[in-house]
């Protein structure tokens, strides 16, 4: 694909990686972009992340790919202005967490035969186009939800994109989405903030649950730290999916208060077999939530050879892996690479060595 166009509303983490993923795999793409921030739009151009700084509207005629960006609402809102300036064979896309809301606001404008919902399951708790790295969606899914007015050729043509970015191209209905993601990222979230709230209402004065929170509680609540604004706007707009999986979940836990007030043994042990069986099948190097975890993140090129040669460093220096694997979906993790150690001494070792050879590492 050459000569290609992209605009952009809004240039934050997800925005400006794809941004620089574009511009790296397609060096003579050309990018528009419109930002809330004059400093974003300046730091974008200074960094050659795109080319030009444009309002929402007329500018946009030409591209081929139109990526929002901004917040839910935001995006919904630039809907109208855009739809007098899409060219017909464009894709208009986002790259929300929720799907449904925005789905219907381009079905009711008519622009169901442009709109592709895109959602990359990539990210961090840090948040900024400075943040941004053209590597963050590499080895990710990318979830897509095309509209039922789409061309099949279209939704074809933006998979073929995702996969030169190097993310996993998942394509799935709205509604498979937006229920999917309210089970496994919408009420994580809403459970780690409960329970912080809950520690701190139940602290004592001197404050010995906090003192003593560690290894577990933080585990478990580390994503409780994510902007409020952000899952203010995800909650709103995925309420029915939410309350149904919250519904779900509050029966299990009355189950569970049940099962201790009548000593029922069985079904206690039955609550811990069951989820350690299942967790343990899913793949991202973590073995749960309770057990102490010595891991790190680290930043690694999609290249051959990339993990061998991480490997090597750390087995040449008498470290021993415990468990390392790819992070597909990273929207509460640093990065790519997760790599498990038996014991502190050795994640603290490998930490120095690992940023000694420039490798960019997050710990656990």
């Amino acid at each position: 694909m050459t000569g290609l166009t992209a605009g952009f509303v809004g240039l934050g983490l997800i925005g400006g990686s794809i941004a620089r993923a574009l511009k790296y795999y397609y060096p003579d793409c050309r990018i528009l972009a419109n930002a809330r921030s004059r400093d974003t739009l300046d730091y974008a151009l200074q960094e050659g992340i795109i080319d030009e700084a444009c309002p929402v509207g007329e500018a946009f005629q030409d591209c081929d790919y139109i990526f929002l960006c901004a917040p839910v609402e935001t995006n919904i809102s630039c809907l109208p202005l855009l739809k007098p300036w899409l060219k017909e064979d464009c894709i208009l896309t986002d790259v929300g967490s929720t799907k449904t809301d925005i789905h219907k606001a381009a079905e009711k404008l008519g622009l169901g035969a442009w709109f592709i919902g895109g959602h990359p399951m990539a990210g961090s708790e840090k948040s900024g186009i400075r943040s941004s790295k053209r590597i963050l969606l590499e080895n990710a899914y990318y979830i897509l939800t095309p509209s039922k007015d789409i061309a099949p050729e279209k939704t074809e043509r933006y998979r073929k994109l995702v996969e030169t970015l190097k993310a996993i191209p998942l394509i799935l209905s709205c509604q498979e989405h937006d229920f999917a993601v309210a089970g496994v990222s919408h009420l994580p979230h809403i459970v780690a903030s409960a329970l912080v709230n809950l520690v701190q209402d139940s602290d004592t004065e001197h404050q010995t649950m906090k003192t003593l929170a560690a290894g577990g509680f933080k585990d478990i609540t580390r994503i409780a730290s994510s902007s409020p604004e952000m899952w203010e706007q995800v909650l709103s707009t995925n309420r029915e999916n939410i309350i149904e999986v919250l519904d779900a979940y509050i029966n299990s836990l009355i189950e569970t208060k049940i099962a201790l007030a009548e000593h029922d043994q069985k079904a206690i042990h039955e609550l811990f077999a069951r989820s350690k069986e299942y967790r343990q099948s899913i793949p991202d190097g973590a073995g749960g939530p309770l057990p102490k975890i010595w891991g790190l993140y680290c930043d690694l090129v999609d290249e051959a050879g990339g993990i061998a040669a991480l490997a090597t460093i750390l087995a040449t220096n008498g470290i021993s892996i415990k468990n390392i694997g790819i992070v597909h979906n990273r929207q509460f993790e640093e990065a790519v690479l997760y790599v498990e150690f038996y014991e502190e001494a050795a994640l603290k070792k490998a930490v120095e060595l690992l940023r000694k050879y420039r490798y960019v590492v997050y710990e656990r």
